[in-house]
């Protein structure tokens, strides 16, 4: 999942861009980006701690990704670091003018001791988008990961609920080199792929999460169970090695956002540490 940096990052149709960081402990302590290597559509905001962790948001100044543009992530937590990396903003896929989806590849490494949590905005795939995304998850046997996935059905204020070409979804998750998780689905509005989240409510924005923690961290599955509500279908349950799997459908932005603020704040209470503000996601 390495990209070439000498190839070129735009051509005539499409954008080629890549992100590399790693976050590493000073003597003292503080966490810091001791590298980062980064191109179009990617820009990244000024790190800084918040609550112990480094907080770094990922901006995408363009308007969005179309066909045959590729954006390639790797994204390392050093050992002992706690990295947070979000997006002030949405994902977006435009509509596709020809046959090539637009791709994401994306590697993230938590070290020994390290921590990462991954929370983007949702993304949004437009009418006639086609998209590919494939995430590779590796976890040291004491890494801590709290990762979030959110698919929205589109945007809906226009009237293009699920009215994508095609999303394919690509996940495998690692601890200790031992394969954990595996996920392959292709959303099609043509097919039976996407009956599951109609079924539930008409414009479902479905959130997955994976958590990951030391043995000695308690799963709050009680106070999950009560987030189940007439706007939120949710479901749980551990995987191998300390790792946790969250899935849900939410009526609409508004129930998924507050579902994710909810789980954040369960997971960090579980782990006895602040959570970092992220503007948003909190309140």
């Amino acid at each position: 999942m390495s990209t070439s940096l000498s190839e070129p990052g735009i051509t005539g149709r499409s954008i080629r861009g890549h992100l590399e960081l790693r976050g590493d402990v000073r003597a003292d302590g503080t966490p810091f980006l001791s590298r980062q290597s980064f191109r179009a559509p990617v820009h990244l905001s000024k790190a800084h701690v918040e609550s112990g962790s480094l907080l770094v948001h990922l901006v995408n100044p363009t308007a969005g990704f179309f066909d045959g543009d590729r954006l390639d992530l790797d994204v390392t937590a050093g050992a002992g670091c706690r990295l947070v990396m979000s997006t002030p903003g949405a994902s977006r896929v435009h509509r596709a003018r020809s046959e090539s989806p637009a791709v994401c590849e994306q590697r993230l490494r938590v070290e020994s001791g390290a921590f990462l949590e991954w929370i983007p905005e949702p993304f949004i795939p437009q009418a006639g988008a086609r998209y590919v995304q494939r995430t590779e998850i590796d976890l040291d046997r004491d890494a801590g990961l709290l990762f979030f996935e959110w698919i929205a059905p589109g945007r809906v204020a226009r009237g293009e609920t699920f009215a994508y070409r095609d999303l394919r979804w690509e996940l495998d998750l690692r601890r200790a080199g031992r394969l954990i998780a595996r996920e392959r689905y292709t959303l099609d509005p043509l097919d039976q792929s996407l009956a599951a989240l109609r079924l539930k409510f008409p414009a479902a924005h479905y959130v997955t999460v994976f958590l990951a923690g030391p043995d000695e961290l308690p799963w709050p599955g009680d106070e999950l169970d009560v987030l189940t509500t007439e706007r939120t279908y949710l479901g749980h349950g551990p995987l191998l090695e300390n790792v946790w799997m969250i899935r849900a459908l939410c009526a609409d932005s508004l129930a998924a956002r507050s579902l994710l603020a909810e789980i954040r704040g369960l997971f960090y209470h579980a782990a006895g540490h602040p959570a970092p503000r992220l503007g948003k996601l909190t309140t």
